[in-house]
């Protein structure tokens, strides 16, 4: 039987990515997005070019925090599945826009889970983040560790969503799986994360700013193993309720990414300067030993793969 899927943030980095997958498995797909300014619409209009025109795919213009506007454009569906991945995003300017961050990123998933409540959807699949797990000092970083100490508006409201979940999971049946995503790069990446950003300093010849001493570390997942553990939870149902880890399980530092782009660009970077950046942390490292039980999880893409094919991706599509 031919599968349904809701997939909000479905012209993003990753939604794009995902809808690219399911396409290829004859999945009936529902897409939302409201083309949010923070980065091109342009840029956006280009990551739906495999599919916007695909009869398999309907694209509704909307944004998930006007629930009268979801609720009338997505009309009752008998959807298997809400995959979740709109969201304000960044951990920076969700410190000058707390208040919009909440309003898009908690209500936004309230009112994707009434809809799920509602109609009748049994799975819900929500993108988290390792942001959740802010100044924890025990790397690599856990789903067992409780002691959560997030330092950023963005960070706080992904936690709640995950709160939201157990909650509408214990009420009403719903299986909600959070994943917590780790630094996710690769074609189409956004315009404002640090490689993307990087790389086309460096094609232009221009600085490029180091925030801190360099020696902040990442664990940097490259964007089709992350949908790659998005498909193993839609076909995941052995438990009600998971919080999962999708990173890469190793940690790199900023030095060393930068190092990573000189040699697959062959350019050498200018380096500029700057302060530590408020909301930032200085490692991010995730235990994917969970992930690999439950799901089969395997991430194989290595970081110098990972930056060729977001090179030649950035050189052919001249993305904005």
């Amino acid at each position: 039987m031919q599968q349904k899927v809701l997939v909000t943030g479905g012209a993003g980095f990753i939604g794009s990515t995902l809808i690219d997958h399911l396409i290829n498995d004859n999945y009936q797909i529902t897409v939302i997005d409201n083309f949010d300014p923070f980065y091109s619409r342009t840029t956006k209009e280009k990551n739906m070019d495999n599919f916007k025109s695909n009869d398999l795919v309907q694209f509704i213009n909307c944004s998930i925090e006007n629930n009268d506007d979801l609720v009338e454009k997505l009309k009752p569906t008998n959807f298997d599945t809400i995959v979740h991945l709109a969201a304000k995003a960044g951990v920076r300017p969700s410190i000058a826009d707390p208040v919009g961050y909440q309003n898009v990123n908690v209500r936004g998933t309230q009112n994707l889970l009434e809809i799920a409540r509602k109609w009748g959807v049994k799975k819900f699949v929500f993108a988290s983040s390792s942001s959740v797990y802010g100044v924890n000092e025990n790397i690599p970083w856990s789903e067992d560790d409780h002691v959560l100490q997030p330092i950023s508006p963005y960070a706080s409201t992904k936690l709640s969503g995950e709160f939201l979940g157990h909650v509408y999971k214990h009420l009403y049946g719903i299986q909600f799986l959070a994943l917590r995503f780790f630094t996710v790069y690769g074609p189409r990446q956004r315009p404002d994360l640090a490689i993307h950003k990087f790389a086309r300093a460096l094609l232009a010849g221009k600085p490029i700013t180091m925030y801190g001493d360099g020696q902040s570390f990442r664990d940097y997942t490259y964007v089709e193993d992350i949908v790659d553990g998005i498909r193993r939870a839609m076909a995941y149902d052995e438990s009600a309720y998971e919080i999962i880890n999708l990173g890469n399980n190793k940690t790199i530092s900023l030095k060393q990414l930068i190092e990573t782009l000189e040699l697959v660009f062959g350019k050498k970077a200018i380096i500029e300067q700057g302060p530590e950046q408020p909301g930032d942390v200085k490692i991010t490292y995730a235990d994917i030993s969970k992930a690999m039980r439950l799901l089969g999880y395997r991430p194989s893409t290595e970081i110098k793969e990972g930056i060729s094919k977001f090179k030649e991706w950035l050189v052919n599509n001249n993305a904005e």
